[in-house]
């Protein structure tokens, strides 16, 4: 190996910049420009004077302009790849789909083009994982929870109710009012306990499917809010994988809980409907509206869609509410 080698035949070379082949570009378009410029000044009758006359004024102005248009034509069209990849950086956001840049026989440019496509498609695999990764450890940690919370002091509780339950019926007249009342604190926050536990864990999800958790979903919210939710589904949803149906749940039930914590709302429609192609969940609220920046709630939400490959849309108005629409492309069935 020859010194200063690091590759076979003791030569190394490092990858062409694309600002090189782009340098070259503009050279040859201005070198062209003059060098037809200059042939058409010595071929063309048009001649110039030792001094200036006014005469020839106008003749060299023309030539001047018509060489600078030519010049800025070919340089705007060769450099219009760089104004659309500003714009295409310029609305990169990881938490929604991002446009490619296409190439168009743009020379020595596409392997930059390449290079920007190569780096969103890394940058979104990437975060699909991540988010893959980190939802999948939140869901793992909930049911952990979940079932602490039943089997620890759902049952803690129950021991403690039968206990006081004894008491009362022991205890004197005059103490059995209050033991009661204690009866009652510990029954309430039994089943605050179990509420919780069946949020973290949606057992109903996996036992009856997706119709009957949203439903449980629905009576639970329209319980603890106060605020009527109408349901409406149009006609039976296509099979879908456990992964789909959980994230639809989820989604569905961060939605509720939006609309519980901010919206002000006294109506909501829960719709869910399903085609050969897409299936669709809305969460509308006839709320104040106007949401005017993306809170974690929502981030977590465009996180779940990423994941399954679907879309969310938040419209807010403050005049009409908030529409929350997911839309879960289906994979195409073999017939």
């Amino acid at each position: 190996m020859s010194p200063g080698g690091t590759g076979l035949g003791g030569t190394s070379r490092r990858a062409e910049s694309p600002a090189r082949p782009l340098f070259r570009r503009i050279v040859l378009i201005n070198g062209l420009v003059f060098t037809v410029g200059t042939l058409v000044l010595a071929l063309s009758p048009a001649t110039v004077s030792a001094r200036v006359r006014l005469t020839e004024i106008p003749v060299l102005t023309v030539g001047l302009a018509v060489i600078l248009t030519a010049n800025a034509l070919l340089l705007r069209r060769s450099l219009a790849p760089i104004d659309a990849l500003t714009r295409v950086m310029a609305r990169v956001d990881l938490l929604r789909p991002t446009d490619r840049l296409a190439d168009r026989g743009n020379g020595d440019l596409t392997r930059l083009i390449g290079t920007f496509n190569a780096m969103i498609d890394r940058l979104e695999a990437e975060r699909t994982a991540s988010s893959a990764h980190a939802l999948a450890a939140q869901e793992g940690e909930r049911q952990r929870i979940a079932r602490e919370l039943h089997d620890e002091i759902g049952q803690s509780l129950t021991a403690v109710l039968l206990a006081l339950k004894r008491t009362a019926d022991r205890a004197p007249a005059d103490l059995r009012a209050e033991l009661h009342a204690v009866q009652e604190t510990v029954r309430a926050s039994l089943d605050e306990v179990r509420q919780v536990a069946r949020r973290l864990r949606p057992g109903v999800l996996e036992d009856l499917g997706l119709h009957s958790a949203l439903s449980a979903l629905v009576t639970e919210f329209t319980e603890t809010a106060g605020v009527p939710v109408v349901r409406r589904s149009d006609g039976p949803l296509p099979e879908l994988d456990g992964d789909v149906e959980l994230v639809v749940y989820r989604i569905a039930q961060e939605g509720l809980t939006n609309v519980a914590r901010h919206a002000r709302a006294s109506r909501v429609e829960l719709a869910l409907d399903g085609t050969d192609d897409t299936v669709t969940l809305s969460i509308t609220d006839d709320g104040r509206g106007g949401v005017s920046h993306e809170g974690a709630g929502i981030r977590g939400m465009r996180e779940r869609a990423l994941l399954i490959g679907a879309d969310l849309a938040v419209t807010s108005d403050p005049e009409r509410g908030t529409d929350v629409r997911l839309t879960v492309p289906l994979p195409a069935r073999l017939t």
